[in-house]
C-alpha cells in the first residue's frame, strides 16, 4: 500500500512508488486509484466510497499526487490544476550539464501517434502545445546534475522531453534517453506539492524525499 501522508474528510495525499500507474487501461493490473478505494472502502465500510483523480503522474515516477474525497473538493482542485494554483515541485537527475544554473525553459510538443512519446517541435507545427518549466542545479557530481524542477503546464512526458531538448536527458529514462541502462530507474520524483485546502482555504505544502537517487538530494 503506498504511504498515505495527508487524509481529511475532503483530501488525501500519498506517495506513489515509481512503477505503479496512477490508472490503470487493463484489467487486472494494480494501480494507485484501486488501492486507495480498497483502502476507503475498508476504512469507511462502504462499498463506493468517492475518489476524484485530480491530476497524474506518468508510472516510472515517484512521488506526491492529490486525491479529492468529495465532488466538491474535486472541482476545487481540478480548478487549482487548471489555473496553476496547485504547484507541483520535482526533483530529477539529469545525464550531463544545462547551460545555465538556473532558468527557463519553453519548448512547443507534440505528442506522436503511437509510442506514448512526445517530442520538442517547432512552434507552428499543428498539434503544438507551449511547455514551461523553471529549473535550478542542486548539485553536480559525475558528470550528471540534481535539478529541482517547478512545472507551469501540464504537458505530456513534459520533463523528459524538455531536459532532452536542453541537452540534459533524465537519467533512467529509456525513453528519451538513448544511453540509459535497461536496470536503471528513472530519476524523477514529484517531490514538493503546494495547494490551497478546498474547505479552509488555507495553503498546505507536502513533500517527499525520493527513494533511491544515484545523487542524494540536498535541495528542501
Amino acid at each position: 500500500m503506498p504511504a498515505i501522508i495527508y487524509e481529511d474528510p475532503q483530501i488525501l495525499i500519498c506517495c506513489k512508488p515509481a512503477g505503479l500507474a496512477v490508472q490503470s487501461a487493463s484489467f487486472g493490473k494494480k494501480d494507485l486509484e484501486s488501492m486507495i478505494r480498497t483502502y476507503l472502502m475498508e476504512k469507511e465500510g462502504r462499498a463506493n466510497p468517492y475518489l476524484g483523480v485530480v491530476h497524474r503522474l506518468d508510472q516510472p515516477v515517484e512521488g506526491l499526487v492529490a486525491f479529492a474525497k468529495t465532488p466538491e473538493a474535486a472541482a476545487s482542485l481540478s480548478a487549482q490544476v487548471q489555473d496553476g494554483r496547485m504547484k507541483k515541485d520535482y526533483l530529477a537527475v539529469v545525464c550531463g550539464t544545462l547551460a545555465k544554473p538556473e532558468g527557463r525553459l519553453i519548448h512547443f510538443l507534440k505528442k506522436e501517434a503511437s509510442g506514448n512519446v512526445s517530442k520538442a517541435v517547432p512552434e507552428k507545427t499543428p498539434g503544438a502545445k507551449k511547455a514551461v518549466l523553471d529549473y535550478q542545479v542542486v548539485k553536480e557530481e559525475n558528470g550528471m546534475s540534481l535539478v529541482k524542477i517547478r512545472l507551469h503546464t501540464g504537458r505530456h512526458h513534459q520533463i523528459r522531453v524538455q531536459m532532452q531538448a536542453a541537452g540534459a536527458p533524465l537519467y533512467g529514462d529509456a525513453k528519451y534517453n538513448p544511453g540509459a541502462g535497461k536496470d536503471q530507474k528513472l530519476a524523477l520524483c514529484a517531490c514538493r506539492l503546494e495547494l490551497i485546502h478546498p474547505k479552509s482555504k488555507k495553503t498546505m505544502r507536502f513533500t517527499c524525499e525520493p527513494e533511491d537517487f544515484i545523487i542524494k538530494n540536498s535541495a528542501y
